[in-house]
């Protein structure tokens, strides 16, 4: 879902998100609410009357009261590569049990390699945190990383992570069984979220973030997709994106998967050559057709070759018609 009244970054991608494939790796202490709730990308909940047999049930990562020196930590595998430029330790309906205090540690930890044996930079000094609510900090590094580590002093919990930054491309070829039998072997998703693509604008999100549309792997369900409120007056919802290189498009995929009673009735892609271009240098620009407008049906999944224009491209504007939600954008084909 949404977050409209959530303070964020702009522009920047979690890199510690579930959804773009963030994983965590192992913790001092996860006694009463585990680890792994710390990259969910949905809000935190509270259930006032779920208790578990270690005691009340939070939605976060909450370890025991320490009553030894040191502190507690987690260590974070990021689902890509990338420059952190800000952070939020939302500490969500954690009231009496924060932790007052934290720290975030980051390293790249190279192919084959162990974070225990990694070289960790501070790139959070030990900071206050504030209960119940979104802690957000800037941070200013040019380190590429893959892993980060939340130390919290002494103990508590915390509900979610976010480690905003830009994402450094990998260009992985994450090609399933379905898809192998369109996509061929030089080609690349050009507008993958991990190859370094971004959702910078669109006409509405209000029922599904923008970057949902070129996340990683399929959507577990509809809330994993792009998905614009019911349009009630004139015109049509769009997307602009900015591929991860300049490229040349060989075949594009539109999946509306999990979207039965509200996907588009139709879609059209163009695109466009303006490295570098500002958003509102793209609003105003003269687009080429690259895909004309094209049927959706409910829940399937699209592939189409046969293109109007293929590049190469720095930016794509996708529309629906008139509004709906998609669950997947790709857009395959080979740098320049």
């Amino acid at each position: 879902m949404s977050e409209p009244q959530r303070a964020t970054f702009p522009g920047l991608i979690d890199l510690a998100s579930s959804t773009l494939g963030g994983r965590a790796l192992a913790t001092s202490d996860d006694f009463f609410a585990g680890m792994d709730n710390l990259l969910k990308p949905e809000p935190a909940i509270f259930l006032p009357d779920e208790y578990t047999e270690r005691g009340k049930w939070m939605d976060g990562w909450e370890s025991r009261r320490k009553r030894t020196e040191g502190y507690d930590w987690c260590v974070i595998a990021l689902g890509a590569p990338g420059r952190i430029r800000g952070l939020d330790i939302d500490t969500a309906h954690f009231l009496g049990n924060h932790p007052p205090y934290a720290s975030l540690e980051a390293a790249h930890v190279g192919e084959g390699q162990s974070w225990e044996d990694a070289d960790w930079t501070e790139v959070l000094v030990q900071s206050p945190l504030r209960p119940g609510s979104q802690n957000l900090f800037a941070v200013h590094t040019d380190q590429v990383v893959t892993h980060v580590r939340l130390n919290i002093f002494p103990d508590g919990g915390v509900a979610r992570l976010r480690v905003f930054g830009d994402v450094e491309p990998s260009w992985v070829r994450e090609v399933d069984e379905t898809a192998a039998a369109h996509v061929r072997g030089d080609e690349v998703d050009l507008v993958s979220v991990r190859n370094g693509g971004l959702a910078l604008a669109c006409s509405d999100s209000f029922f599904g973030p923008m970057n949902n549309l070129i996340a990683p792997n399929r959507a577990a369900n509809m809330g994993g997709g792009w998905e614009s409120r019911r349009r009630r007056g004139p015109g049509h919802d769009w997307i602009l994106l900015r591929l991860g290189a300049p490229g040349e498009i060989g075949l594009v995929e539109i999946d509306t998967n999990h979207f039965k009673g509200n996907f588009p009735d139709r879609c059209m892609l163009e695109g466009v050559n303006l490295p570098g271009a500002r958003i509102t240098d793209l609003i105003e620009a003269q687009w080429t057709e690259v895909l004309g407008p094209t049927k959706l049906a409910a829940h399937e999944r699209k592939f189409v070759r046969e293109l109007g224009a293929r590049g190469p491209f720095t930016h794509l504007r996708f529309s629906i018609y008139p509004d709906g939600g998609v669950s997947r954008l790709r857009c395959w084909g080979k740098r320049t």
